[in-house]
């Protein structure tokens, strides 16, 4: 069988992400294995880790009081990252569920004392949103 020459194989391009993969750091290996696996089945790689960051981010803001922001992209927004959050805190199996919702509680309980209710925050059609997250007041 005939075979390439090694110089014609490494000229190979290989295909490499689009953009860094956040790390999960300071959760046990079967967390960050189960995460690893929900974000292969649709919510995207790194997506948890990114969204941890995201949320992280926003709270080491300086102030007393924060605002949440009104963001055009996704990516930067608090809530779309709770969203997430959420999402894989759902899809997880149980045992690999509770050291990651220590770290999201944790960060709620401060989201919680740092933000300011929203009493008369509604979806466009009129409803209240469901997660608590979304009822906090926005920078306007």
């Amino acid at each position: 069988m005939a075979r390439k020459p090694p110089g014609a194989v490494r000229a190979l391009p290989r295909r490499r992400p689009t953009r860094p993969v956040r790390r999960l750091q300071g959760l046990p290996r079967r967390t960050r294995t189960a995460v690893h696996r929900i974000e292969a089945l649709g919510l995207g790689a790194g997506a948890v880790a990114e969204a941890l960051h995201t949320y992280e981010r926003f709270l080491r803001r300086p102030g007393r009081h924060l605002y949440v922001p009104r963001a055009d992209c996704p990516c930067c927004d608090p809530l779309t990252a709770r969203d997430v959050l959420e999402t894989a805190l759902h899809r997880l199996p149980r045992p690999a569920r509770a050291p990651l919702r220590a770290l999201v509680e944790r960060l709620d309980e401060e989201f919680l004392h740092r933000t300011l209710p929203d009493p008369l925050a509604a979806r466009p059609d009129g409803t209240r949103p469901a997660a608590w997250w979304h009822r906090r007041l926005r920078a306007d």
